[in-house]
């Protein structure tokens, strides 16, 4: 791991307060860029990495947060559009408030974010967005309809945002981790019937056996953000322990 590549570099992560995102924040800072993490509740956020309060639902919040971030480092090269929030159940019982919720959140979150980025990345030479999709925008998973409209709609808005700002030398790619040990999905064990045999579970569900780790997709986040991967744009990287792609016999 190169500790230059993103020297000079600035970047914005949302939903960098905890989990995927903060661990997204902490790989680019440790490759030499300068990050802001954006989040309903910075306060996690440790010394080196700048914590802001910002609700991707609320476009003056976004824009006041990524305009406090571009007035500190004096520019923005890589949007992380991480923030987002899970939700169970199937058409019949989500409410039609949690659709919306899940939407304004997952999708257009990332459309008011990069909204107030697009004209600070068009002023870079190495701008790059990467968008947290999931495994649910590949795959059928029982008892998760909203969440996984909702990422299969971010999975075709980063091939179409992709083909909007290539000419601008803007790349946009997204991540689709497996399951992840986050803190939602520690909030969906405690308050299962049986939080042991639901773990295990959800290891058996991938390949690999075992749940991803938050590091593990901030990796690829990294790779998929930095100089080194130029020439990749409109890609959805898989990091889920072979989940989507693997057939293996039992």
């Amino acid at each position: 791991m190169s500790t230059t590549e993103y020297e000079g570099l600035s970047a914005v992560v949302t939903g960098g307060g905890s989990g995927i995102g903060l661990a997204a924040a902490t790989a680019l800072a440790e490759r030499g860029a300068r990050v802001a993490c954006l989040d309903l509740d910075p306060s996690g956020v440790p010394p080196g990495l700048l914590g802001v309060r910002c609700d991707v639902t609320d476009d003056d919040s976004v824009r006041a947060a990524v305009s406090e971030a571009v007035e500190r480092y004096g520019g923005l090269d890589v949007l992380v559009n991480n923030a987002g929030i899970g939700a169970q159940g199937t058409v019949e019982t989500n409410s039609y408030e949690e659709w919306h919720r899940v939407f304004d959140v997952n999708v257009v979150g990332i459309v008011r974010t990069t909204r107030a980025a697009l004209p600070h990345l068009r002023e870079s030479r190495s701008a790059a967005i990467v968008n947290t999709c999931s495994i649910a925008a590949t795959a059928g998973l029982p008892d998760r309809a909203v969440y996984s409209a909702s990422k299969g709609a971010v999975l075709s808005l980063t091939q179409a945002m992709a083909a909007d700002h290539i000419a601008e030398g803007i790349r946009v790619n997204c991540v689709n981790p497996g399951t992840a040990d986050t803190p939602w999905i520690r909030r969906l064990l405690s308050s299962a019937e049986d939080p042991e045999h639901e773990l295990a579970a959800l290891n058996a569900r991938q390949p690999s056996g075992r749940l991803v780790s938050a590091e593990e997709v901030a990796g690829a986040i990294a790779y998929l953000a930095g100089p080194v991967s130029g020439a990749t744009t409109g890609t959805s990287l898989a990091v889920d322990g072979g989940m989507q792609g693997l057939r293996l016999r039992k």
